[in-house]
């Protein structure tokens, strides 16, 4: 069993304890449920200087700690300040380290559209997610059948949510939908976790024209940004180089200027 295997049958087991908690009913009385969301996929586009995810997380299976004591107060609105399109949040505890909290607090403290990060693969998680402040989520195509994907996006849609689906493989293109706003392509394989940019670009090819396209993970240099933009990208979720530092918000803006820098 791989580290995704393992991820997705912890995550059945908390399903089973959390509804028998909180009813989708009651996720619907939560304060962010009716909340207006803004959408992440139209400040992508518009923020053509510094189109970045910036993500907010503590661990990692692949590299174990990377910032356990990380104040999400502080960072994001670190991240805001750098100008930022989105925040990714994760909220996968064991795994990663984060909370629903730590995306309600991030909701609260600014309007930049927030991505839920979460191994997601029930609609109760879908409801949660427009429960807790998220403006979008995340599918990720490599633990869904097709038909799980489409449900799953089309609920979100019509919750308001927007979707960011994320593929590995050429195989994974087919289980995009109408439905789906974003494209990721993941430079991490989530079963080996090694990284490869140039897969990436290749994938990226592939794509819709009408679905954004998303470069995640593996991103540690304006350079890479750039070589990912020729490549026809046209968002940036970055977590882990950020998240290393004594103070993500201030590695969020020191990559800006070096990229506002090397492209002027």
């Amino acid at each position: 069993m791989n580290i995704l295997d393992t991820i997705v049958a912890q995550k059945k087991k908390e399903l089973q304890e959390i509804k028998e908690k909180v009813s989708v009913k009651e996720l619907q009385y939560y304060r962010h449920f009716s909340s207006p969301v803004t959408s992440l996929k139209k400040s992508l586009a518009e923020n053509t200087e510094f189109p970045i995810i910036a993500e907010f997380k503590r661990k990692s299976p692949s590299k174990g700690n990377i910032h356990i004591d990380a104040n999400i107060k502080d960072v994001v609105k670190g991240y805001q300040l750098a100008g930022v399109s989105g925040i990714s949040v994760l909220t996968d505890t064991q795994f990663f380290g984060g909370s629903n909290e730590d995306l309600s607090d991030a909701r609260d403290l600014t309007s930049v559209p927030i991505l839920r990060k979460e191994f997601i693969i029930d609609p109760y998680q879908v409801y949660e997610a427009k429960a807790i402040g998220a403006g979008a989520i995340l599918l990720i195509a490599a633990i869904l059948t097709k038909e799980e994907a489409r449900d799953l996006a089309a609920l979100a849609n019509y919750l308001g949510l927007e979707v960011l689906m994320e593929i590995h493989d050429m195989q994974e293109v087919e289980k995009l939908n109408s439905y789906v706003d974003m494209v990721g392509i993941n430079n991490r394989n989530l079963k080996t976790f090694e990284v490869n940019l140039e897969h990436a670009a290749t994938l990226a090819s592939a794509l819709p024209d009408d679905i954004l396209p998303i470069a995640e993970s593996g991103i540690h240099s304006a350079r890479d940004i750039l070589f990912l933009k020729e490549a026809g990208f046209k968002g940036f979720l970055i977590g882990e180089y950020f998240m290393k530092h004594d103070h993500p918000e201030k590695a969020c803006m020191n990559l800006k200027e070096e990229l506002i820098k090397i492209q002027v």
